[in-house]
């Protein structure tokens, strides 16, 4: 009997060291430096991989499709026009695209990716706007791609920010990889032209793909840094957005400073997702040209572009078309001379 309470009390005491080694286990785990960084770590991952950042944005890849001809459009003067249509995150996008007529020079024709400014996609029609402009470069021997973006006119999809989202920019990337899919086009001379919203999508997808882009102009492009878009851009001239639009836009941007709080509360992230931040890679010459007088895009934002680039030692111009609007009407033929002369000298 004695033996048995005995080695009861022993197994009780065994019981009770193994409880009290247990918890020491659980306390020291608890406290363990590698687990307590976890959190913040993670924080700065997912951070880096938001869609818009440049580093995820350059990661992924735009495959683009082969470009099918939907409708043949009487031609131009010496070139041939059609409304054709390629693939970008599996959504068809339409286009306006103009071929030179004749023999294609030894290596292709050079091509010039052209993104039009922003037009309400419900009522964007492929055919219209523009038309003097991407008639200037086709007369003057280039392939010209002028993307819809998902949304806009008959391309599928929805309408997004061009601001606050990568979809436009993707759709533009993707008109790249599908333009050097043509036989005729030479593949290692592809500019890009683009206008006000298209200015930002043109910067955007330079920082992502400075080597497939060999030469950059841009015309009144909202082209600032998140600070000015955000707090500084004041059009002088009543503009009343419908309220899809504003919806749209006010979401994507209240969406981002919800989740990663303001510029100056986490500027990290800001320049993260800011393509003039990430210009020391390029290495394409750019052409930067204003209208003096310029009431929808403030005339700075292209000036600090310039500087920026300047500062970098990069190619850069930089004209000013004094009493000239936001589409340089006033100082059309002088700027489109200017800038054939530049795609020229660098595609040709």
């Amino acid at each position: 009997m004695q033996r048995r309470i005995l080695l009861l009390i022993s197994l009780i005491f065994i019981l009770i060291l193994l409880v009290l080694v247990a918890d020491k286990t659980v306390v020291k785990t608890s406290q363990n430096p590698q687990v307590l960084k976890a959190t913040p770590s993670a924080l700065a991952v997912n951070t880096s991989l938001n869609p818009l950042s440049i580093s995820a944005m350059r990661e992924k890849s735009y495959p683009g499709s082969d470009i099918k001809i939907v409708q043949t459009l009487s031609p131009g003067s010496n070139y041939n026009q059609y409304i054709a249509s390629y693939q970008s995150d599996g959504l068809t996008i339409y286009g306006l695209l103009t071929v030179p007529m004749g023999q294609p020079p030894k290596g292709g024709w050079p091509a010039i990716i052209f993104n039009h400014g922003y037009i309400p996609p419900e009522q964007y029609v492929t055919t219209q706007r523009y038309v003097a402009y991407v008639a200037a470069f086709a007369e003057n021997g280039y392939v010209v791609f002028k993307s819809d973006y998902r949304g806009n006119g008959n391309s599928q999809g929805n309408p997004e920010s061009a601001y606050f989202s990568p979809a436009y920019a993707t759709d533009v990337l993707n008109a790249i990889a599908s333009v050097k899919k043509l036989s005729y086009v030479n593949q290692n001379k592809i500019g890009m032209w683009g206008h006000s919203m298209g200015g930002n999508i043109t910067i955007r997808a330079l920082a992502v793909d400075p080597k497939d882009i060999k030469a950059v102009v841009i015309w009144g492009g909202v082209v600032g840094d998140y600070n000015d878009i955000i707090y500084h851009w004041r059009r002088s001239v009543p503009y009343v957005p419908s309220t899809k639009e504003l919806a749209n836009r006010n979401m994507g941007r209240q969406k981002l400073l919800s989740e990663y709080g303001t510029l100056s509360q986490n500027p990290t992230f800001w320049n993260s997702i800011d393509p003039t931040a990430h210009l020391s890679s390029i290495t394409a010459p750019v052409q930067l040209d204003v209208g003096g007088a310029d009431q929808e895009v403030p005339v700075a934002f292209s000036q600090s572009l310039y500087q920026k680039l300047k500062s970098m030692n990069k190619n850069v111009e930089f004209y000013e078309y004094p009493g000239s609007d936001h589409n340089i009407s006033q100082g059309f033929d002088l700027a489109m001379q200017r800038s054939l002369n530049f795609f020229n000298k660098y595609l040709k």
